[in-house]
């Protein structure tokens, strides 16, 4: 769990977005928290400052808001950044993994060349909801029999549960909770 007043900015700068993409849903925009400099700057800087010392050797982010900070997070830890696309994104052969997400269904993929069996991961999305695209990610990283994974969020949202879908294997890290 994250300190609340330490990032109290981080979260007040999220927007709320009601019914998108569908009627029910309160769709959380990073957005207009990452188009302040010093938000940005500071959220990177926290989670590389949480794995610096972990021995990271690739970023694995999940399409396509976790490339925001994914990839400015593989650069600061001075570690490879691997995308976790939507079906079709990627040009080269892939591993696919279809989950189920809160409003539907989705299948992801990542490039068989992508990991080795020395990386250890930082998988990195914007936001922990039900936990379906998380699992679907941890499975497809499985694939290469890596050392070890971290799993990192801007936003969780606690009351969807998702940590219980993921379970207590692994080392699981959110600035903000709604």
């Amino acid at each position: 769990m994250s300190n609340p007043e330490k990032f109290k900015f981080l979260k007040e700068s999220i927007r709320n977005v009601p019914d998108f993409p569908k009627k029910g849903i309160q769709f959380k925009d990073i957005t207009t928290a990452l188009k302040i400099p010093a938000v940005f700057k500071s959220t990177v800087n926290h989670i590389a400052e949480y794995y610096k010392t972990k021995g990271i050797t690739k970023v694995v982010a999940i399409e396509s808001r976790g490339f925001i900070v994914g990839g400015a997070l593989a650069a600061k830890l001075e570690a490879g950044f691997v995308p976790v696309r939507k079906k079709g994104k990627l040009p080269a052969e892939t591993y696919s993994r279809t989950y189920s997400l809160e409003y539907g269904e989705d299948t992801l993929e990542i490039h068989k060349d992508a990991l080795e069996k020395d990386d250890i991961v930082l998988l990195h999305d914007d936001l922990l909801a039900t936990g379906g695209t998380t699992v679907a990610s941890v499975d497809l990283i499985k694939n290469f029999q890596i050392k070890n994974i971290f799993i990192n969020y801007i936003v969780e949202l606690d009351f969807l549960n998702g940590r219980g879908l993921i379970g207590n294997e692994y080392d699981i890290y959110s600035l903000v909770h709604f």
